[in-house]
């Protein structure tokens, strides 16, 4: 997959999180944004699904159901900082 316009979003995000068949993780993991300027080809045998969704239905999804994420993504979300440079990143390619 081809990207562009990598804008960090969460540079300092660490986290300890286990998931529910058990596996912990204690990472650290800066989050960036991106433009996808190519097709996604997911690797099957890491990728179940995927779907595009506009910023505001996944942050309202992961506020929902935060089960059905991973527990490092609920906790990205969680951060107001991240959340607004997310929100800064989407309005600056819609510009």
């Amino acid at each position: 997959m081809e990207i562009s316009d990598i804008a960090p979003v969460h540079p300092a995000f660490r986290y300890r999180a286990v998931a529910p068949n058990g596996i912990v993780e204690n990472e650290v993991c800066p989050v960036y944004a991106a433009r996808v300027v190519s097709e996604v080809q997911p690797n099957d045998d890491e990728v179940m699904d995927y779907q595009w969704v506009d910023l505001t239905t996944m942050l309202s999804a992961l506020a929902a159901t935060p089960w059905a994420f991973s527990p490092w993504m609920v906790l990205e979300a969680e951060n107001r900082d991240a959340r607004q440079a997310l929100t800064d990143f989407v309005a600056r390619l819609r510009g």
